[in-house]
């Protein structure tokens, strides 16, 4: 517990990363889910060892903050004796529906197994960094399309049954299709490019691959005497894991998010005594910062959303929360620059009209909660709250004011949108149109003003 894991590395039970608010753990358990008593457990836990605030990710991971040393190591001894195991090795995430999802193509378990026993056997895991990850995407209500992984395995319906979408380096939309072939050879694609991965050293990922490496795995059924089968995939975007989602016979999962990812373990112990009560049996971690609640007789979920939304979750996928990516920031991190949860809860209550974009609120330069680019980034530094456009919070801001004064020049740029944008035009292409210049003037006027 003494060698903490750098800033970028994944911060797993056995090595925790020194954050602005202390040590901080992620966990995923290997069932998949808790049991509503084990979460109040694991969160009574983070309540006494923490600073009291729990989060799930983007990809689904459950994290613990504010730890010290001491206490990073009494709550991994507290997680042991609850009998939660937890993942260890390459990650090879499947979703959060997987196997009991009516409109799933296929199971992705098995397969994802297959390709973990693989993996192993080629001695791939001490080789590969820590952020390295497969996918296996069966499909469904709730898919993986929104998860970045360096190999990604999805199911599709061929003529002759089930196949599987080989990708590389990058999400549903923009993954690099190599071959659409059978269960054994989507296994033994994914174990060859990991191995290219690991060639290259530890802090390799797939998009490091080079173009002769990506055509020699897309031949690799041509040295294997393999024939690429052809698949159609189905469905359009991905929903988000809120609300009602209807499983074999008449019963339901109940998606809650997290507002931000993030709330008071108090509150999540709160959620989960309710939803045993109700008869909730199992609740499972969702990508897109949410809990799925199962068991509880469908009658009781009205009750259920009913008691999250008074706790302050989010139980509309229409909430304008879902929109915003907001870090601790001032006060829980020491990193922070700016208060980003209160500047994100002044603006989803003043801009729900135009929040059809992602917003990233970030107390540093450093963009924890959302490390790609953002249509806009409100990002805390020296000299204020600086506002970027399109890009990522390393960016150079085009426009700064006072960290107290951000919601309001944020709320002077939707007030441009509202009057600028045509007809049937989305804010986000009203933004595009607009262009950073126009926008980053917006933004620093209502200061400007205030002045005179």
């Amino acid at each position: 517990m003494n060698a903490f894991s750098r800033r970028g590395a994944c911060p797993a039970l056995s090595a925790p990363m020194q954050t602005g608010d202390g040590l901080l753990v992620r966990l995923n358990p290997v069932a998949g889910a808790f049991s509503p008593k084990l979460l109040i457990g694991l969160a009574e836990s983070a309540l006494r060892h923490g600073n009291g605030i729990m989060e799930v990710t983007a990809r689904g991971s459950l994290q613990i903050r504010g730890l010290t040393a001491d206490s990073a190591a009494l709550l991994a001894a507290e997680v042991d004796a609850l009998g939660i195991a937890v993942r260890t090795g390459v990650p090879i995430e499947t979703g959060p529906l997987a196997g009991i999802d009516p409109q799933e193509v296929a199971d992705p378990r098995p397969l994802a197994e297959r390709v973990r026993v693989a993996v192993d056997e080629a001695g791939l895991t001490p080789r590969l960094g820590p952020k390295v990850s497969v996918v296996v995407d069966g499909g469904g209500q709730l898919t993986m399309d929104a998860v970045t992984a360096d190999v990604r395995l999805k199911a599709v319906r061929a003529d002759n049954g089930i196949v599987w979408s080989v990708s590389v380096a990058g999400d549903g939309q923009n993954a690099k299709v190599l071959a659409t072939v059978d269960a054994d050879a989507a296994r033994d694609i994914a174990v060859a490019a990991l191995r290219m991965v690991a060639e290259k050293g530890r802090e390799a990922h797939a998009r490091d691959l080079s173009e002769r490496q990506l055509v020699s795995l897309a031949g690799w059924l041509c040295l294997t005497g393999l024939r690429e089968a052809s698949g159609r995939t189905e469905g359009g975007a991905s929903r988000k894991p809120i609300g009602p989602f209807p499983l074999a016979g008449d019963t339901f999962t109940l998606g809650i998010a997290l507002p931000y990812g993030s709330m008071p373990a108090d509150k999540i112990i709160d959620l989960a005594q309710s939803a045993v009560t109700l008869g909730t049996t199992e609740i499972r971690l969702a990508p897109g910062r949410a809990l799925l609640f199962l068991g509880q007789p469908t009658d009781t979920n009205q009750p259920l959303q009913t008691i999250a939304a008074t706790l302050g979750f989010v139980t509309s996928a229409a909430d304008p929360r879902t929109r915003i990516a907001a870090c601790p920031g001032t006060p829980a991190c020491a990193s922070g620059r700016i208060a980003t949860r209160d500047i994100a809860e002044t603006i989803a209550t003043e801009n729900a009209d135009i929040l059809d974009f992602t917003l990233h609120i970030s107390g540093c330069a450093k963009g924890c909660a959302h490390p790609g680019p953002a249509a806009l980034t409100i990002v805390g530094g020296e000299n204020g709250a600086g506002l970027v456009v399109n890009a990522t919070a390393k960016a150079l801001p085009a426009g700064y004011r006072p960290g107290y004064d951000a919601a309001r020049g944020f709320s002077r740029v939707a007030a441009l949108i509202r009057s600028a944008r045509f007809q049937g035009e989305t804010a986000a292409a009203c933004l595009t149109r607009l262009g950073p210049a126009a926008i980053a003037d917006t933004y620093r006027q209502a200061q400007t003003k205030k002045r005179k």
